[in-house]
């Protein structure tokens, strides 16, 4: 089964959570918001500050807001900030580059096709469309 991490579904609640406001939300505000744990959230926010989707804002007015519009943020760019690249087999996309069954492996290379096409509904696939909104974002960005 192909199947999204619990981390990643978690990821994009958060960042819808922060799509619905204008202000920075903090930690605290998201896990009453979202009904997840503050750990969960600050381990999912971490991930997201550093793959530069989420802006972290310190201080006693600090918090977090998105770094872009939603529109702007693709379903695969949170997979990649939270799990990593996406590759649906060991050897898609030169995941894996030693694989010991490569040489008599009958489909060799004919995954990658596949993992492209996956990667390319993802990548098309918007926080805004997530959210399912398609409210205005102009401030995003601007903390």
């Amino acid at each position: 089964m192909i199947k999204i991490t619990r981390m990643t579904d978690y990821a994009v609640v958060v960042l819808v959570a922060l799509g619905a406001t204008e202000t920075l939300s903090s930690v605290s505000s998201l896990a009453q918001s979202t009904r997840l744990a503050e750990p969960t959230i600050s381990k999912v926010l971490k991930a997201l500050v550093r793959a530069k989707i989420v802006l972290s804002v310190r201080g006693s007015n600090g918090g977090y807001s998105l770094a872009s519009k939603p529109e702007d943020i693709s379903v695969e760019s949170v997979i990649n900030a939270i799990d990593g690249p996406i590759a649906i087999t060991n050897c898609s996309d030169g995941y894996e580059l030693d694989c010991s069954f490569e040489n008599i492996c009958s489909v060799v290379g004919r995954w990658d096709d596949v993992n492209t096409a996956i990667r390319s509904v993802l990548q098309n696939v918007t926080l805004a469309d997530m959210a399912g909104n398609e409210r205005d974002h102009r401030n995003y960005g601007s903390h």
